[in-house]
């Protein structure tokens, strides 16, 4: 999840473009349409996503979302349309909270949401803190909310805090988020004070493979990621995350060698549906536009008349270049090809990640258009299976059956 730190820049560095870009992703978008057999399979086989953001938009700005809504990529009608059975809610902690302080409270305020979510809706909704239950639940017709935390700052340092969470249902933990914290540097952070996991994060991972909680390596620096997946005694997940053969330089992806590394360790890669973790061009679009608009209102005087001229003109000729579904697919190819199709699902990031997502896969109800996509580039049904969650729900077994054992 970039929240305002990549998308949201994005869209308020080019405000002006963004309704002819979206005018042209609608005009795409009406290119995709999936068979009755692709519609058929998501909602046959059980489809998990590991990543949507639904606590923190709802807690920006409140939604029912177990009703159609306006705004947001997620609503119940539209992960039904889409056959999504488990989404997993992310109880996202913005890094700040590293330093300001209030980031169990927060934590507790966003697993009460999704408490409340259920609670109001139980004949749509019902929590899930296992794979049984996820099983369950689908069997019954209810959709599951599982919760992974998205930044572990609210351990605090203590390890009775991941029992406290995962009490409370978290069942995934990204280790750090876009600023490096008391656990493991970050991807994003120029400051590397670990050199990968700090010593109380080498101990955390030991104990979230005792408790049962997923070890998420999404968002963590290089060196965090090796030594993550050295320490771990289960498989690990990248909860959303894409390739860095698409993004050359994009640290937050990952590269053929971590992906190596991930299928040794019997891991899975959740693959990212964010235009900027998918196309190097969508990658690069904020550094480029803000180089350029930059250079005008240097040359030209930021507030006169032939700058705002000039930055209208830039902005109209360069649209957001969104990612399309077949780069998603490309992506899977990619990870299929170098370590298996066993090591793939999905992390789609909605609700994360803006107006950039890409064209065919806008939200949950687009689940089917990917399905579709498998279907035509060769892969069986039992490989699609695997992708929308089995794949997934093989690690969290793995780990559940270790910390029974422990």
């Amino acid at each position: 999840m970039l929240k305002s730190l990549l998308a949201a820049s994005i869209l308020v560095a080019v405000t002006g473009c963004a309704t002819a870009s979206q005018s042209s992703s609608n005009e795409q978008e009406t290119q995709y349409q999936a068979s009755e057999k692709a519609v058929n399979l998501a909602h046959e086989y059980l489809l998990v996503d590991t990543h949507i953001d639904v606590p923190y938009r709802i807690r920006d700005k409140w939604d029912d979302v177990s009703v159609a809504t306006k705004d947001g990529d997620f609503d119940y009608p539209r992960a039904v349309e889409g056959g999504l059975d488990a989404p997993f809610m992310s109880i996202y902690i913005p890094a700040s909270y590293e330093e300001s302080g209030g980031s169990v409270q927060l934590a507790h305020e966003l697993i009460d949401g999704m408490e409340a979510l259920v609670a109001r809706a139980p004949d749509k909704f019902a929590m899930a803190y296992s794979t049984d239950d996820i099983r369950a639940n689908k069997e019954k017709g209810l959709m599951s909310i599982a919760l992974g935390m998205e930044n572990g700052t609210p351990i605090e340092g203590d390890l009775d805090n991941l029992h406290m969470f995962y009490e409370r249902g978290i069942r995934y933990i990204t280790l750090a988020h876009s600023l490096s914290n008391h656990i493991s540097d970050s991807s994003y952070d120029i400051r590397r004070q670990w050199d990968g996991l700090s010593p109380f994060g080498k101990k955390l991972v030991k104990e979230m493979n005792k408790v049962g909680v997923m070890v998420d390596v999404s968002h963590i620096s290089d060196d965090a990621f090796y030594q993550a997946v050295e320490i771990s005694e289960v498989p690990v997940i990248a909860s959303h995350s894409s390739l860095r053969k698409y993004t050359p330089g994009f640290e937050r992806n990952m590269s053929d060698d971590m992906l190596k590394a991930l299928a040794e360790n019997e891991g899975v890669i959740q693959i990212n549906f964010g235009s900027s973790f998918l196309a190097e061009q969508a990658n690069r679009y904020r550094d480029m536009m803000k180089k350029r608009i930059s250079a005008v209102k240097e040359q030209y005087g930021a507030d006169s008349e032939e700058a705002k001229r000039r930055i209208a003109d830039i902005e109209a000729n360069n649209p957001y270049p969104f990612a399309t579904l077949e780069t998603v697919l490309d992506h899977i190819d990619h990870v299929k090809a170098l370590i298996g199709v066993e090591h793939i699902g999905v992390g789609s990031d909605y609700d994360g990640v803006g107006d950039s997502l890409p064209v065919g896969l806008k939200d949950v109800s687009d689940y089917p258009n990917l399905v579709q996509g498998l279907l035509d580039r060769g892969y069986s049904e039992k490989e699609i299976q695997m992708i929308l969650g089995e794949n997934l729900m093989r690690v969290w077994k793995a780990v559940e059956d270790y910390a029974e054992g422990h």
